[in-house]
């Protein structure tokens, strides 16, 4: 799918740039690879992004934490599989792993408990070693800790 680049001027690349982040939480990385789209020039996309940060249109913090909520809460995503995806869009460490401490840990594990029990039901296995490495993978593609993982694993398998 090939699509033209809009060639859009700066200012009306900032006007929609607000727009889209006032409807819906965009860190620099989402809303510079939409202006790259538009075929806005590299020194315009500096210009942009500095207002939209000056005016709390963009927040890296603010965007972290609500990843990390929404990705745990809705997508029931572990911290390795959020850590990764934040780094992806550069988002700075101090950010990524105060939005994690925003994740209360019962509930984090809970959560994974829940994910794998309901996978259990779900899988189909000859013994209980081909069970825990399903389970494993499974909670492993799913962003969750061994450690965590194991300790479930090992109580569900009794």
């Amino acid at each position: 799918m090939s699509y033209q680049k809009k060639n859009i001027s700066e200012e009306d690349g900032l006007k929609r740039a607000e727009l889209i982040c006032s409807k819906q939480e965009k860190c620099k990385y989402d809303i510079k690879k939409k202006l790259l789209e538009w075929g806005i020039k590299t020194n315009s996309i500096n210009k942009i992004i500095n207002s939209l940060e000056k005016n709390k249109f963009i927040d890296e913090k603010r965007y972290s934490s609500f990843f990390a909520r929404d990705k745990f809460r809705f997508n029931k995503w572990g911290k390795i599989k959020i850590i990764f995806i934040l780094r992806q869009k550069n988002i700075p460490d101090k950010y990524i792993f105060s939005a994690l401490n925003e994740i209360d840990d019962k509930e984090y594990f809970k959560t994974l408990e829940k994910e794998i029990l309901k996978k259990q039901k779900s899988i189909q296995y000859t013994n209980n070693y081909e069970m825990k490495g399903k389970l494993l993978k499974f909670a492993e593609s799913r962003g969750f800790e061994k450690n965590l993982i194991f300790k479930i694993i090992s109580n569900s398998a009794r």
